[in-house]
């Protein structure tokens, strides 16, 4: 850095300030001082007996000089603000013993529980707030006498929509494939499922995995994948292993419609005997839940009801007493404060999520 002389100001070193230039360099300033005051002394006579007892100018305190440079750095330093809490959101659905949706409790009918240390509930609602929903649609070649159904009930779902709610549509059969992406135009993606047609073989995890990846892109905090599919995964590139993590690291909420053929069907290969646990597993994983179905004609009822389950949720909002960000994962437990005058209720909801990590 070099620097040039300037008239005096507040900011001075012997009646001097220092600024950024290119005329002097840095070396020759501190004798150029010493030389400054002493030809101000010889030209004012009032001022000889201060500069005979001022120091040498091997002696010159630079205490000033520093001072000034310390300032300039904090006036050049940048704002560093970082915020270390985490509001975790649990989405929870309460159900009666004949699975019929319970609404009107409020926050002192829930308990939350952060591997197994309580936690103070500090934000609650039971609104219908807006979804970020991807449809996961199998169009795989045993999906043939199926579609139509299938098509019928992503329609049903579509009815119970939020205008605020946005939709992407991810098809898949050999591999995945991202039809239509976020919009708020229901209409597109029944458009984009109206000219499918069943062939292939079956990536349901590759299309899970494409999902979450899409999900990202989501503007409402809430979201939510439905898949449906008639069973197992034949042709993936990811592991069931892979996918599981992935889904327990969204905070995505997974509803599945399985249509699986009878179990003592003939020709049910071993990929689909596996369907009803896949779908059953990442759905527990994240509060959501998967639905069998051996009847095709039930799955406009089944979705209309996943479409009413999302709208009939309550949310739990809290700041963990833990605030290490260790990336580590936490399991949560909602518990019911049983309301008088009701038989017992079930609660649903994901069981944990990672923490941040550092």
């Amino acid at each position: 850095m070099t620097l040039r002389l300037s008239k005096p100001s507040d900011r001075s070193i012997a009646g001097w300030r220092w600024t950024k230039s290119k005329v002097l360099p840095t070396l020759p300033f501190v004798v150029l001082l010493a030389l400054s005051a002493l030809a101000a002394g010889a030209d004012q006579p009032g001022t000889q007996k201060a500069a005979q007892g001022s120091a040498p100018p091997d002696q010159v305190n630079i205490e000033t000089r520093k001072k000034a440079d310390k300032d300039l750095k904090v006036e050049s330093r940048p704002a560093d603000i970082k915020v270390t809490s985490t509001l975790v959101l649990i989405n929870v659905t309460v159900t009666d013993p004949l699975n019929r949706f319970v609404t009107g409790l409020d926050r002192d009918n829930f308990r939350l529980f952060e591997d197994k240390k309580e936690q103070s509930i500090s934000a609650f609602s039971s609104e219908d707030a807006p979804i970020s929903i991807g449809l996961v649609f199998d169009t795989s070649g045993s999906m043939g006498a199926k579609l139509q159904k299938s098509r019928e009930a992503a329609a049903d779902f579509f009815q119970t929509a939020n205008p605020e709610d946005e939709f992407f549509l991810v098809r898949f059969n050999d591999r995945p494939e991202l039809a239509v992406g976020f919009s708020k135009d229901t209409d597109k993606i029944q458009s984009a499922l109206t000219f499918t047609q069943s062939k292939g073989r079956t990536a349901l995890l590759d299309g899970v995995n494409m999902a979450m990846n899409e999900m990202k892109k989501a503007r409402n905090p809430r979201k939510a994948l439905l898949i449906i599919s008639d069973g197992g995964d034949n042709s993936s590139r990811y592991t069931e292993s892979e996918i599981k993590n992935a889904v327990r690291e969204g905070d995505v909420q997974i509803y599945a419609i399985g249509i699986f053929e009878p179990a003592a069907a003939r020709g049910r290969t071993p990929e689909e005997a596996m369907g009803p646990g896949l779908l059953n597993d990442l759905a527990e994983q994240t509060g959501g839940r998967a639905y069998a179905v051996d009847n095709p004609s039930e799955l406009p009822d089944i979705a209309a009801k996943i479409g009413v389950e999302l709208r009939n949720q309550y949310i739990l909002g809290y700041t963990p007493k833990n605030q290490e960000r260790d990336g580590k994962y936490r399991r949560v437990q909602v518990k019911l404060v049983q309301p008088r005058g009701l038989p017992p209720l079930r609660a649903i909801y994901r069981l944990g999520y990672y923490a941040p990590s550092r």
